[in-house]
């Protein structure tokens, strides 16, 4: 069960609890609508491994969800997913991840967000940075240590996974012990689009549910878990129960340690966390040990 459990965790954790706060932020424009969407986007994905946990527990196969739409709605169903998962799903997320892991470097390295060319497309501008084809060599490069050694792609998960929680024990510990605190400042809830309040709430909700996001990977391992009727719904509820926590203590210090002003304003929060507690050293420091989102491209199932 405790293996099942690290799966979980650390397949959920990800980029997003070291970005997206700032993002949330400014959607919601209130630190309380904030942490109402860490609350409810955690009780809609809950009921989410509430599904997974029934259907993992009752069809412990390789394949996960589409072992269950196979069996459930039919092969085609099962086929669609499938398919689905191959070409739109998991591309998606490993160019996103990708692109995540850039942004962290061009926290050390400012030359990566250098821009190439500027798109013009109607009335959006799609600008072209250094960024961007080497965010496709990192897709690569991972591929390729999977495909070479299953020992090494391990190794190298479980590195990243013990860097990541530490990296946000530290935060927590850091920000409360040390941390100054800021108190709110009053700003509109609308936000530039001039959304009102429920759809900033809507719109950071995405945020929070894309952080929450990897715990139904666990059912693509179902076969190799022991006695799965029990672990796999106890692993997923006990995996994403501990990662609210954390989440919820993470946001805790972010808004604690930086004026809200400069949240709205913030591309890698958990960075200037560090950086007005520790220092500019301290910040890179924890740049290097948040293991990006590369653990996410290795445990991504294919």
């Amino acid at each position: 069960m405790w293996s099942a459990t690290a799966i979980v965790i650390g397949d959920t954790i990800g980029s997003g609890i070291f970005l997206v706060s700032s993002d949330m932020a400014r959607a919601v424009g209130s630190v309380k609508l904030v942490f109402v969407a860490w609350i409810i986007g955690g009780i809609i994905v809950l009921c989410g491994a509430f599904c997974y946990a029934e259907l993992g527990a009752a069809l412990p196969k390789a394949g996960g969800p589409y072992v269950y739409l196979d069996r459930g709605l039919g092969p085609l169903w099962g086929f669609l997913f499938g398919w689905m998962s191959s070409f739109l799903d998991r591309p998606v997320a490993m160019a996103t991840l990708a692109a995540g892991f850039l942004r962290f470097l061009g926290f050390l390295f400012p030359v990566v967000a250098a821009p190439l060319f500027t798109l013009h497309m109607g009335r959006y501008d799609f600008a072209f940075t250094v960024a961007q084809p080497l965010a496709a060599l990192v897709v690569v490069a991972v591929t390729a240590i999977n495909l070479l050694s299953v020992k090494m792609g391990g190794a190298i998960q479980m590195l990243l996974t013990s860097l990541k929680m530490g990296a946000i024990v530290v935060i927590v510990a850091a920000g409360l012990l040390f941390g100054k605190y800021h108190a709110v400042e009053a700003v509109s809830h609308a936000t530039p689009l001039g959304l009102g309040i429920i759809s900033g709430l809507l719109t950071a909700m995405v945020s929070a549910m894309w952080a929450y996001n990897g715990f139904n990977d666990l059912g693509d391992l179902g076969e190799e878990i022991e006695h799965p009727q029990k672990n796999i719904p106890r692993a997923i509820l006990l995996g994403l129960l501990t990662i609210a926590g954390l989440y919820l203590m993470a946001n805790v210090v972010y808004f604690r340690v930086l004026p809200f002003s400069q949240m709205l304003q913030s591309q890698h929060v958990a960075s200037d966390v560090v950086q007005r507690i520790a220092g500019s050293r301290g910040a890179v420091w924890l740049t290097i040990a948040r293991p990006f989102p590369l653990w996410e491209l290795c445990t991504s199932p294919c």
